[in-house]
């Protein structure tokens, strides 16, 4: 079954259930009034009657000044509602009307009972017993009446007691009259029940297609769309979910565009490189095989298949490396040492690098211990990555690495600056990327080929619990600040933003 008959199957099954009980309370409190309205009238009837009759004969308890020629006079009056009288003695004899010769007509004693203690009887007598009804006694008539039974006393003694009577008719003609109008107000509320539920079925339904539309268009690859949103239900906020999960699944979807991208870029970067040693080395390899490199040459063949071998090998563990760091392969052995001995160690490798690009290369940190909390080689590949990375974007200028301790942070503080080609704000959003290079027509350089060193060193500066920023300024040059907290006081940090 759709949805839209399921919503208006659930909103008619409410409907008719409420509409229901209002009918039955309605009847039944309408039925229930008209007649304890009836029976009111009755006793009204009944008392006005007795105070027609002015006195009866202390001796006899006859009742004087009001005759059968009276009632029906009043009965007359009262002939549009059918109302009939009877009267009876002290005696429980029937008085009014008079009853055939010789015969004696009587109260149920239960009846009389209850009207001694002062007590009136309301009660609906059937056509198919005559019993408590004395106009109903001599079987002329064939009606159900609605009576009351009410006593008069007289100085404390029950000296007579009226029954006041009319038949049904015009109560079930008037109750039905009133059942008849509920009921056609039930059949215009069902009709109106119905259109309504129709049409708030479709809004819903329309609502929820509107939201499979906006899906169909998603798995697509279209996430462009955007649902409105009034924010007053939980459509409305399934509706903003949805839209929070289109630019979700479009930011992932650029960045899978990306990464691959920069995939197929590292790919075609490490086949270039890959293929160019192999080549040498190839080529060495069948010289020296087929003799055709000289003897004084052999040396230097030799060195440079060994210089191009350590290239490949430098390539794959740089990707072997970063998948370790990444995945959590590898445990850092933190300690507390001086940062001064493994800095100046870098410098000194690197000086001859800086050189032959007419760098300078300066160091500048305390003379007393300088000391860090971290994983000792882990700490000399990244300072020596960072190091070698400005060098290969700096020629003719300098790169000076600062240390120092900062103590009301608890850490240790590098700074790397150089004063080479620089970054654009777009370069250093993406610095941290894996296979990313900020210059791509120095890709052939014989260090930094793989794009993958400076997302080792964010890797490796995360899983210390560090921070690392940059700064950068397109020609002007780029500043590097690694801090790495003392123990006790590591922290994950959005290493994105640079710090204040």
């Amino acid at each position: 079954m759709k949805l839209i008959y399921q919503n208006m199957l659930s909103f008619l099954i409410v409907i008719l259930t409420t509409l229901g009980i209002i009918l039955y309370s309605v009847t039944s409190t309408s039925t229930t009034s008209e007649y304890n309205r009836t029976y009111k009238d009755l006793e009204s009837y009944a008392g006005n009657l007795e105070k027609i009759a002015l006195k009866t004969d202390s001796k006899t308890g006859q009742i004087h000044n009001i005759t059968g020629d009276n009632i029906k006079t009043v009965e007359q009056v009262l002939s549009d509602k059918n109302v009939q009288f009877a009267i009876f003695d002290y005696q429980n004899d029937q008085v009014y009307p008079t009853p055939p010769t010789n015969v004696k007509l009587h109260l149920k004693q239960s009846y009389w009972n209850k009207l001694k203690q002062g007590k009136t009887i309301r009660n609906i007598q059937k056509p198919e017993s005559s019993e408590g009804n004395p106009r109903l006694s001599n079987k002329k008539d064939n009606l159900s009446y609605v009576y009351v039974l009410t006593p008069w006393f007289q100085n404390g003694k029950l000296i007579a007691a009226v029954w006041a009577g009319s038949d049904v008719s015009q109560l079930q003609t008037n109750i039905g009259e009133l059942n008849k109008r509920l009921y056609f107000a039930l059949l215009i509320s069902l009709l109106a029940a119905i259109i309504l539920s129709f049409l708030l079925s479709r809004y819903q339904v329309n609502r929820i297609n509107r939201l499979r539309g906006a899906t169909r268009r998603v798995a697509n690859n279209d996430f462009s769309v955007h649902i409105e949103s009034k924010n007053t239900d939980e459509l409305d906020d399934l509706a903003n979910d949805f839209n929070t999960m289109v630019k979700s699944l479009e930011a992932s979807d650029k960045e899978i565009k990306r990464q691959e991208q920069r995939r197929k870029e590292f790919m075609a970067d490490a086949s270039h490189e890959m293929r160019t040693p192999l080549t040498t080395i190839n080529g060495l390899l069948e010289g020296l095989a087929y003799d055709a490199i000289p003897e004084e040459s052999k040396g230097q063949s030799i060195q440079l298949m060994r210089n191009e071998t350590n290239r490949l090998i430098r390539l794959v563990n740089e990707n072997l490396d970063y998948e370790k760091i990444r995945t959590n392969q590898i445990t850092l052995a933190k300690r507390v040492f001086d940062a001064n001995t493994p800095l100046k160690d870098i410098v000194s490798q690197l000086q001859k690098k800086a050189a032959e690009s007419k760098d300078k290369l300066t160091l500048e940190t305390p003379e007393d211990e300088l000391e860090t909390y971290a994983d000792y080689d882990r700490f000399v590949q990244v300072m020596f990555n960072i190091m070698q990375n400005s060098i290969q974007f700096t020629d003719n200028g300098e790169i000076t690495v600062t240390g120092y301790r900062a103590d009301d942070r608890h850490a240790s503080i590098f700074k790397i600056q150089d004063t080479g080609i620089g970054m654009s704000e777009e370069q250093v959003k993406n610095i941290w990327d894996r296979y990313y290079k900020a210059d791509p027509s120095r890709k052939n350089r014989k260090y930094g080929e793989s794009g993958l060193g400076l997302s080792i060193v964010h890797q490796l500066i995360e899983n210390h619990g560090g921070e690392i920023h940059v700064k950068s300024k397109l020609h002007e040059g780029t500043t590097f600040t690694v801090t790495l907290f003392d123990e006790g006081y590591e922290h994950k940090v959005d290493t994105d933003k640079a710090p204040d």
